[in-house]
């Protein structure tokens, strides 16, 4: 019985803890897109990129 004494205030600081970071999260715009990143999975995107190596192309 005398762990109680030490796991429910640390408890406690573990669910402070998570509360705080999910407030950051939401203030921070972390869940403001959700569906964008799935749906530029999807894209094709058929233009090259230049590469470092490469010179650039003629005018």
């Amino acid at each position: 019985m005398d762990i109680l004494i030490l796991l429910i205030p640390l408890s406690l600081v573990f669910v402070g803890v998570i509360a705080w970071v999910m407030l950051w999260a939401t203030k921070s715009g972390q869940f403001d897109d959700l569906e964008g990143p799935a749906h530029s999975i999807i894209m094709d995107d058929d233009t090259p990129h230049p590469s470092q190596d490469e010179p650039p192309p003629p005018d």
